[in-house]
């Protein structure tokens, strides 16, 4: 699907009939709009607000693209063209503005945190999205310094533990090789025990849950031991916050998941103002 489909299917939700109230009050005039920030922090979603505005033939122009530190009362973008466009578009623009420039200021934090005290080690979102709007999380997880991890359950290969539930370590893993040799194994492990056997068995990261942080310097001992750790990707997962993120980020891994940096965010603070002149 089409970005623009995913945009348009925001607009249907929030306007099934139209925008009544503009069509009531509003004449067939056209005007200059400015959207503005509230607040400091890295701004994201202008790319896809722009492809809306555009598509009802509002002219955009951009004071501010995607990824840029920005200020409180920064203009981001220019707007102009029908007033009764710019007015149903409004909402949905400053909610994907606001919940994408959110997640993106929240993921630059938590990644610079991380590089200062481990530079190699980066910080990876989860599935834990809003339904509908995963691209878009995905992408601001990005554009704040994070890696996207696997954008669905089509993307990757994860072998957790009601997967394991169900099949032993070895058995997943040995059937995951026959079905595709070109895609990475992921393995969800709570022991160091579990770690040594998906490591011996052949997967290719290992992500441990839920582990204290001696548990996860014992299992990557015991991996080093067994002349592993070099081949292994070592992520960490659950539970982990902003508070322990040093901690965590001190141990020898690879990645760190972070679940609340798209499942519990609050909304970055943004506002479309009609003004009918603007001097940039």
């Amino acid at each position: 699907m089409e970005v623009l489909d995913y945009l348009l299917r925001f607009i249907e939700e929030d306007a099934p009939f139209g925008d009544v109230t503009s069509a009531a009050v509003i004449p067939d005039i056209t005007c200059n709009a400015v959207i503005r920030a509230e607040q400091a922090g890295i701004i994201a979603g202008l790319k896809e607000v722009s492809i809306l505005f555009s598509h009802f033939g509002v002219s955009v122009k951009h004071l501010a693209k995607d990824g840029d530190v920005i200020c409180q009362n920064d203009n981001l973008l220019l707007l102009f063209g029908d007033a009764k466009k710019i007015l149903l578009v409004e909402r949905t623009a400053l909610n994907i503005i606001g919940r994408m420039s959110s997640i993106a200021t929240q993921t630059r934090k938590m990644a610079d945190i991380v590089s200062s005290v481990n530079p190699h080690c980066r910080i990876a979102a989860t599935r834990k999205t809003c339904p509908g709007f995963q691209i878009f999380d995905k992408k601001a997880v990005q554009i704040g310094g994070g890696d996207p991890h696997r954008m669905n359950l089509s993307d990757g290969i994860l072998i957790k533990d009601n997967h394991l539930a169900l099949v032993p370590i070895r058995s997943a893993i040995h059937a995951v090789k026959k079905v595709s040799a070109y895609k990475k194994i992921e393995v969800e492990v709570e022991t160091s025990d579990d770690a040594l056997i998906a490591a011996t068995a052949g997967a290719d990261i290992i992500m441990l849950d839920n582990m204290s942080p001696d548990q996860v310097s014992q299992t990557i001992a015991l991996l080093t031991r067994e002349g592993l750790r070099d081949r292994i990707f070592i992520e960490l997962s659950g539970g982990i916050n902003e508070s322990s993120l040093i901690t965590c980020a001190a141990l020898d891994v690879d990645r760190i998941s972070l679940g609340f940096l798209t499942h519990s965010i609050s909304n970055f603070s943004v506002n479309l103002e009609i003004i009918p002149e603007i001097n940039p």
